[in-house]
């Protein structure tokens, strides 16, 4: 079982997808996290509508701290997947499994919220590019690859439209 952590800073909406979709995708494979750099505490009400649409529980869903990832008690991370500009620019904390790392930046729904049209689309379209990315990664032969042939894949689902 791999250990993957999703981070934005906000951990309200995409990470909290990308979590909710990888715990589906790669059930018995990969056991999926979400976190922030600056968690605001709440998961946008439109992001667990729109999960719910698409057969995912957000049961359990929270906003939180990546900070909970690299205490004693958390589990070793195999990967990390950095989902905003904002966290990418930011120094991760040392997580424990010296996990890989990659940046898959998608647009961030949350300053729109007030827009709620907009708000709606901009959820459907970071659900859909990250499914499509997760796809790609939980297809990956994982086992046949050496670290610099599995971190160049990695990158390169990150450029994944």
């Amino acid at each position: 079982m791999k250990n993957v952590l999703f981070v934005c800073d906000g951990n309200s909406a995409r990470s909290i997808m990308a979590e909710a979709i990888l715990n589906r995708e790669g059930r018995g494979r990969f056991q999926a996290y979400s976190g922030g750099s600056q968690p605001v505490g709440t998961v946008n009400p439109l992001v667990l509508e729109y999960l719910r649409s698409q057969g995912l529980s957000p049961e359990g869903a929270r906003s939180k701290d990546w900070h909970e990832f690299a205490g004693e008690d958390a589990p070793p991370l195999d990967f990390v997947f950095l989902l905003c500009d904002e966290a990418a620019r930011e120094k991760l904390p040392a997580f424990a499994g010296k996990p890989m790392t990659a940046h898959w930046g998608v647009e961030d729904p949350a300053p729109y919220w007030d827009q709620p049209e907009k708000a709606r689309h901009l959820v459907r379209e970071a659900f859909h590019a990250l499914h499509r990315r997760i796809s790609l990664f939980t297809n990956l032969p994982l086992e046949k690859l050496d670290k610099l042939a599995l971190q160049q894949r990695l990158e390169a689902i990150g450029e994944t439209a």
